[in-house]
């Protein structure tokens, strides 16, 4: 099935990790990006805690397609199990 879209959950400050959602039919999808993967992606300053929600809304797409992608390769970590993005997801 394909993912689409879910919710964007917030920033975690003290993990520099923003948390978001995907959905799989009815079934919500946990997801992280490390703010520093966000950065990284847009090759510009470090961007604010107050501006990061905007910057997840501008690289949004890429976010997602990164996530479907280890979703589809079922590479899934932690507890409950979830997908995690950091910079080295983007290279290549």
């Amino acid at each position: 099935m394909t993912l689409s879209s879910g919710r964007y959950i917030g920033l975690q400050y003290e993990r520099m990790i923003v948390l978001f959602s995907m959905r799989d039919g009815a079934r919500e999808i946990g997801c992280a990006i490390s703010t520093s993967a966000m950065d990284d992606l847009e090759r510009g300053p470090r961007v604010p805690p107050e501006h990061r929600e905007a910057q997840f809304t501008r690289l949004r797409e890429r976010i997602e397609a990164c996530a479907a992608g280890k979703y589809h390769a079922s590479e899934f970590e932690g507890q409950p199990p979830g997908i995690v993005l950091r910079s080295i997801d983007f290279r290549g």
